[in-house]
């Protein structure tokens, strides 16, 4: 019996780890929160554009924290389950001195076959023994307690990304009429419809198609947005999400590019990382959906692969403007929810490339961007 008291408090002697996971849980609950809250203000708001935004962003946020929330939980249960199934014999032999205890009259206890001597010292043995037993059954109280509340918190999780999903797509769609009803944005030139189907046609490279966008505009204002040198290092990346591959790293089929490529989560808002003039928007050769945005004269700002994106050529954006989505579906909540304990929750199977382009000519993102060094 002592050996097994003592792997036993060996198994219990860390403290939980699930305060923090539930925590997570719970904040990520009250960003969803607020973000409704911020959904509800939009309508009223002054700069509808700029609230809706903010708003999306909050869920996504709150959104992506409930997922990684979730997985910790899920994580913390399964350890949790894995521990007391490794000492199953020992828990299962605290059980029995429980049982023993709780149906033996306590002179019963101590007596012993060899006499007054023997009781004697088998009475100071069960009195050292007996709070050490009360400590492991405390333990193992606090561990199947600790197990209750995450699944408790699973279970009030569903109806929390239900509302939040529900939330998001409504916010997006909001942000969607909202960028199309938008009349008061400046303009720095007229695009032209002719010119511009003629250089797609004509051009098969990403540089060719760059270089030739300054021909084919009308009544293009003099001068340019002011240098963003300064902010160079330190502009917040178009989305969120991780860095997949980085200049000069091949793809899947051997294809090397000079810009980042950027994985997020389906639908994910994309947005000017700096105030800029929208230079071109709509398909291009094999890169989908593109955006280029030129936040300074000779300075370029590639955005591929999107599956939706807002605006019109010449116009001027103010910084943190929507500029499109991503592809993809939303995730079911069934599938989040089982996804959470095997690790795949995160998943950002969208990407989104990056490329930056001074005097057009290629240039390294990272060296604009802020990222993440460890992603």
């Amino acid at each position: 019996m002592t050996r097994s008291l003592a792997l036993l408090l060996a198994l219990m002697a860390a403290a939980p780890a699930g305060a923090d996971q539930a925590e997570r849980a719970r904040e990520a609950a009250r960003m969803l929160e607020k973000a409704t809250l911020a959904l509800d203000a939009a309508d009223g708001a002054r700069n509808r554009v700029a609230a809706l935004t903010e708003t999306v962003r909050g869920f996504e946020a709150g959104l992506s924290a409930m997922r990684e929330g979730l997985r910790g939980v899920s994580i913390r249960e399964q350890q949790i389950a894995r521990e007391l199934a490794a000492r199953e014999q020992e828990v299962a032999r605290l059980l029995g001195v429980l049982q023993t205890i709780a149906h033996s009259p306590a002179p019963v206890l101590t007596l012993h076959p060899s006499g007054a001597l023997g009781t004697a010292r088998s009475g100071m043995l069960l009195a050292d023994v007996t709070p050490a037993i009360q400590t492991e059954v405390e333990a193992l109280r606090a561990r199947l307690q600790e197990v209750a509340t995450l699944r408790k918190l699973q279970e009030d999780a569903v109806a929390t990304l239900q509302q939040g999903m529900a939330g998001v797509q409504q916010a997006r769609t909001a942000l969607s009429q909202a960028v199309a009803d938008r009349r008061n944005l400046p303009r720095r030139f007229t695009a032209d419809p002719v010119r511009t189907a003629i250089l797609i046609a004509a051009t098969e490279t990403l540089e060719g198609f760059a270089s030739g966008l300054s021909q084919i505009t009308e009544d293009e204002a003099p001068g340019s947005l002011p240098d963003i040198a300064h902010r160079k290092g330190e502009l917040p990346l178009p989305v969120q999400g991780t860095i997949l591959r980085r200049p000069g790293e091949a793809d899947a089929a051997g294809v090397e590019r000079p810009g980042v490529v950027v994985a997020t989560r389906p639908r994910a808002l994309v947005t000017t990382p700096t105030a800029a003039t929208i230079r071109y928007r709509g398909p291009l050769l094999d890169y989908g959906q593109v955006m280029m945005l030129e936040p300074q004269a000779g300075l370029l700002f590639v955005l591929a692969g999107l599956d939706v994106v807002f605006g019109e050529a010449g116009q001027v954006l103010p910084a943190g403007s929507p500029v499109g989505l991503m592809g993809g579906d939303d995730p079911q909540i069934g599938a989040i929810v089982s996804q959470s304990g095997d690790g795949a929750g995160s998943a950002r199977p969208e990407t989104l490339y990056i490329e930056v382009r001074q005097g057009n000519a290629p240039t390294d993102p990272l060296a604009w961007f802020r990222t993440e060094r460890d992603d």
